[in-house]
């Protein structure tokens, strides 16, 4: 082990944890936007309380997001100065047009939505949520927009005499053909998480609080969850179809990775589960979708998909002697679970909206339980096609361009790095279980009372202060 291999371990657990935030800040600003529009619309108190109560559970998931955040581009500059020094005229536009501009406009909009309870015009005050969630969105672009460049360079030059990546059209960065489907794909991911959500605390009350005045109330947050859930799986279906076709166009190695193709075939076949042997040199068993793989990569069911091999030979030849395939045990199962995860939520979705047919309240303690696993699942799901992303991009931290090996910094050691890295997860875990406690004891909290609540009442109990609402 050398501290290449401890940073690399280290940014990605971070990035992993903070994107256990992210999807849910996303989608979640927008749908609370959206209930508290269907309270000014129609003036009805159940929109109102879910808006605050979703609310609270957005307003925990966002500051946690923003503190790991900020961890995360920390490392850029201490375990990865070579990639950044490379890079940093480049992918530094995008990050920066994020923090000045879409972060600053979701964080100055969201405080006026906290402390503008009664304080501001309903409509000015619901104005303020829908541009926290626009800012929120654009700043997922320009994050998006700064990684589609790691995938496939575009709009920039190599300088001679220094070496470095410089920009040389903003616009090219912006409209990168990897950035254009990686967005809709991954706010699609947001609104799974975040519709996953509703139907998780929703069903919890129904099923457990069947005596609550509220049951009408959490009847609509499950059903309203559920289609948003099923919806964003479609949207995440159409989307991951056409982020594959690109794919294969920019880093064909990443589609075979994928499939763990090592010969180029025509037509190729989608392996929905392969066993081979211990070194990986062949197959032992597989079920095997014919021409699927090919319309997945190529648009066409006869599509030439290249293999490991043929692209190592070519890679070769172009970039010079090394291994240019990522770990194809990583590459393979990390696409499956991102597509099984996915769509399990969408199944139980679907079975939320079958029990509530006909004006029924679902009562099943198999639900309820299926239904507290739901929102888990999207995360995971997002969670292993961001490792498949990254992990499939390997040994390239910019494509073609540099090797992830040679963008670690050189001054740092591995001691350095191995404490950091122990300091961080120790961190992150003490801020995971604050994370969950929080979220748990604002959920089984419910919705709130109205009348015992007045908007104009600021005697609230010290605890919902940190929280900064001001009803």
């Amino acid at each position: 082990m050398d501290a290449l291999d401890v940073a690399r371990w280290q940014f990605g657990v971070t990035t992993v944890y903070h994107f256990l935030f992210v999807p849910l800040t996303i989608g979640l600003s927008v749908l609370v936007a959206i209930l508290q529009t269907l309270w000014v619309r129609t003036g009805n108190e159940r929109y109102l309380k879910l808006t605050k109560f979703y609310g609270k559970l957005f307003l925990i998931n966002f500051a946690m997001g923003v503190v790991t955040g900020l961890v995360q581009e920390f490392q850029f500059g201490m375990n990865w100065s070579d990639y950044s020094r490379f890079v940093g005229d480049v992918f530094g536009a995008p990050l920066a047009i994020e923090a000045l501009v879409a972060f600053f406009l979701e964080s100055t909009f969201l405080g006026l939505w906290i402390f503008g309870w009664d304080r501001l015009p309903k409509r000015l005050h619901l104005a303020s949520i829908w541009a926290a969630a626009i800012g929120s969105n654009l700043s997922a672009y320009f994050i998006l927009a700064a990684n589609s460049f790691m995938q496939n360079p575009v709009g920039y030059r190599i300088n001679p005499d220094t070496g470095r990546a410089e920009l040389t059209d903003f616009v090219a960065l912006l409209t990168n053909k990897v950035a254009l489907v990686t967005f809709p794909h991954t706010i699609a991911g947001a609104f799974l998480v975040a519709g996953s959500l509703l139907v998780a605390v929703a069903l919890w009350h129904l099923i457990r609080n069947r005596d609550s005045a509220d049951i009408p109330t959490y009847r609509f947050a499950a059903k309203f969850g559920s289609w948003v859930t099923l919806l964003a799986a479609f949207a995440v279906l159409i989307t991951g179809d056409i982020q594959g076709k690109i794919m294969t166009q920019v880093q064909p190695m990443k589609m075979a990775a994928a499939e763990g193709l090592y010969n180029t075939e025509s037509p190729a076949s989608f392996s929905v589960l392969t066993v081979g042997s211990l070194d990986g040199s062949r197959e032992v068993f597989a079920i095997k979708i014919p021409y699927l793989l090919s319309y997945l990569g190529t648009g066409h069911l006869n599509g030439t998909v290249q293999g490991i091999d043929d692209l190592q030979a070519q890679y070769a030849s172009q970039y010079g002697a090394g291994d240019y395939a990522p770990i194809i045990p990583v590459t393979y199962w990390s696409f499956r679970f991102m597509i099984a995860f996915g769509m399990a939520a969408a199944a139980i979705a679907l079975l939320v909206l079958w029990t509530h047919r006909k004006g029924r309240t679902p009562s099943s303690k198999w639900l309820l339980r299926a239904g507290l696993v739901m929102p888990l699942l999207p995360l995971v799901a997002s969670s292993f096609g961001w490792i498949f992303t990254e992990m499939g991009r390997q040994p390239w931290i910019v494509f073609g361009e540099m090797l992830t090996r040679n963008g670690v910094s050189r001054s740092v050691s591995l001691t350095e790095v191995l404490t950091s890295f122990t300091a961080f997860t120790l961190i992150y875990a003490t801020l995971a279980v604050v994370e969950f406690r929080l979220l748990v004891r604002y959920a089984k909290a419910g919705v709130p009372d109205l009348t015992e609540q007045p908007e104009n009442d600021d005697s609230h109990d010290d605890a919902e202060r940190p929280l900064a609402f001001a009803y």
